[in-house]
């Protein structure tokens, strides 16, 4: 009976990777190489080779962090986390010292309406962009605090894909070098929508559905060197890969389920944050899994609801956590060499 429940077994995960190794668009049939190989990375994956800085970071009396919901990384290498605590966006050095905490009367611009914080990025020239998941809106402030742009409005666009302006439910934004940005939109809308730098729109592309091209909570979006757009659809459990002009190019369904994803240009791959199985995947831009990090729980170096993901310039990560509160920093662990 055990062998022949591993022989099920085994016929179970074979068809689920070669169902994965064909997700890319005209690829050939895996090989019995190829299947064993991806049969190893959907069980565990390979540890990354990092360490968790123990005590990162470090709050002042009278400081808490609430559910973290975004975090990413500034030219200076300062890390800038979104959570739903008393202070909303707080600045940390990359030792974890606490640079400023912005309150509610700085990030609360509209008096009567509760900030439903999500997504944050920091863009080239340093301003701080805040998505505002309940109430519809993306807002951009200086690194000081002060609000330089709303876009959206505050009833967002219920069950509408096809309103320029107007978002349900956004997650997070990517900027591109020439400065236009795309915002993800989001839990009620299902599409990526491409803006200029000062806010006019350019395009969108998306539905709802389990289609190619289609999506199911558009979670988060992250573009590569070459212009390709990754986003990550939450609940149909998949990568997307898009052109810049939104045409389907390729998708990933062996991973996880995406809930944050962020290009690190330096080693051309993507992290990705899993926020259903608590783990941080390493990718290529072919969606071949490089590498895995963390489990499920509660202690230092443990994961629950993994919600968003940045890397900095040294290759550290950072991981803001829903559950757990906070945002944990993992560095490159040093290599030594065996003889």
């Amino acid at each position: 009976m055990r062998g022949r429940f591993s022989r099920i077994a085994f016929a179970f995960w074979a068809a689920l990777a070669a169902e994965a190794l064909g997700q890319q668009q005209g690829a050939a049939p895996p090989t019995p190489a190829q299947l064993a190989e991806r049969l190893v990375q959907l069980k565990s994956g390979r540890e990354l080779p990092y360490r968790l800085v123990a005590n990162w970071p470090t709050l002042p009396k009278g400081y808490n962090l609430g559910e973290g919901t975004g975090v990413d990384v500034d030219r200076q290498g300062n890390v800038w986390v979104a959570n739903r605590g008393a202070w909303p966006i707080v600045e940390f050095d990359k030792a974890g010292k606490m640079l400023q905490a912005w309150n509610h009367d700085t990030v609360r611009v509209t008096p009567g309406v509760g900030l439903g914080t999500h997504g944050l990025k920091v863009d080239p020239e340093g301003n701080v962009w805040l998505v505002d998941v309940d109430g519809h809106i993306v807002f951009k402030y200086s690194p000081e605090g002060r609000l330089l742009m709303t876009l959206g409005n505050r009833q967002g666009t219920a069950g509408n894909n096809d309103s320029p302006t107007s978002f349900n439910r956004p997650t997070n934004l990517w900027f591109l070098p020439n400065g236009h940005f795309y915002v993800s939109d989001g839990y009620v809308n299902s599409r990526v929508v491409e803006f200029t730098r000062d806010g006019e729109y350019v395009r969108h592309w998306g539905t709802k559905g389990t289609g190619d091209g289609e999506f199911n909570l558009v979670h988060d979006v992250t573009v590569d060197s070459r212009g390709l757009v990754y986003v990550a659809d939450r609940s149909n459990s998949r990568v997307q890969v898009f052109d810049s002009s939104g045409k389907f190019v390729a998708k990933w369904t062996d991973i996880g389920q995406p809930w944050g994803l962020y290009y690190f240009a330096r080693e051309d791959a993507i992290y990705m944050c899993d926020g259903l199985y608590n783990r941080i995947v390493k990718l290529d831009t072919k969606g071949n899994v490089l590498g895995v990090l963390g489990s499920y729980g509660k202690a230092s170096g443990r994961l629950d609801f993994a919600h968003s993901i940045a890397v900095d310039a040294e290759g550290s990560i950072y991981v803001a956590e829903i559950k757990n509160w906070r945002v944990q920093k993992w560095a490159r662990a040093a290599t030594t060499s065996s003889r």
